[in-house]
């Protein structure tokens, strides 16, 4: 479990949908609102970005009521938008390269990680 400093659930929830917007991910997609809990569930406990296949697209598919297979395609189709049309200068600063053609985006392990570990460093949750 997370110790927030003075910082509620609301709030975290509110950071998180601006990000992911920030960061190009529109929320009509399907995959917003699953990587969006997504996110939620690894600020708050960050082993799972370690178990993703294992454990968080199983833990979301039961919370959907879908599959895993369509947890983890959702969540790389919300990835790819992001990267086709997010903030370049933004991506440079989180993943060290930006959504140029000459780099890959990041699979979805590797974003989920850096977007998790990053709003829990900018909002002071430590764990």
């Amino acid at each position: 479990m997370i110790q927030q400093n003075m910082v509620s659930r609301g709030e975290i929830e509110k950071t998180i949908s601006d990000f992911m917007l920030e960061l190009g991910i529109p929320a009509h997609l399907r995959g917003y609102q699953f990587l969006r809990s997504a996110l939620e569930m690894c600020i708050e406990d960050m082993e799972l970005v370690g178990s993703v296949t294992k454990l968080l697209y199983p833990d979301l598919a039961k919370l959907y009521q879908t599959t895993d297979t369509k947890i983890e395609r959702a969540i790389r189709n919300a990835i790819e938008v992001s990267w086709d049309r997010g903030n370049t200068e933004l991506f440079e600063e989180l993943f060290g390269y930006s959504n140029s053609p000459e780099y890959t985006r990041p699979t979805n392990s590797e974003y989920i990680a850096v977007v998790a570990d990053y709003i829990r460093l900018k909002n002071g949750l430590i764990g």
